[in-house]
């Protein structure tokens, strides 16, 4: 699941959840005008943007400018072919971070999952190779 849809699909869930817990059960007709904020006022207000879900479940912000560069030279190293597409490669090390932080099982084989598009194939020794270069450049660090 790419980056984008897991999002998504956070926020969905999240909007739901908002959105059911503003029904206080009364209808338009008997609900009064009041001076207090509306439930749904403040419920929204609490609710965390997609930057904290992203980063509640471990996914870094998308690298700019030297930081960027930087990741995809270390991904590059790790396996060329992965870094070919660059925001493809971004957006799965963004991804392959949310495994890594859970400490999950099976990383080098998710991570050769990940990195695997269009034409490009990457086994479990280039995903060990991938894992390996982002602890060492501290892009996982949440």
């Amino acid at each position: 699941m790419t980056t984008r849809a897991t999002l998504s699909a956070v926020i969905l869930l999240v909007t739901a959840a908002v959105l059911t817990a503003c029904d206080d059960g009364t209808s338009k007709a008997e609900s009064k005008p009041s001076a207090a904020p509306s439930k749904a006022v403040t419920t929204a207000a609490a609710t965390p943007g997609v930057d904290a879900v992203a980063k509640a479940t471990g996914i870094p912000p998308k690298p700019t400018g030297a930081a960027r560069a930087r990741l995809l030279r270390a991904l590059a190293a790790a396996a060329p072919a992965a870094a070919r597409y660059e925001d493809k490669a971004i957006d799965a090390a963004r991804n392959q971070c949310s495994a890594i932080n859970r400490s999950g099982q099976r990383l080098d084989h998710l991570a050769s999952q990940r990195f695997t598009y269009k034409d490009v194939t990457t086994t479990e020794a280039q995903g060990k190779k991938i894992n390996q270069a982002l602890k060492a450049t501290g892009f996982c660090v949440v």
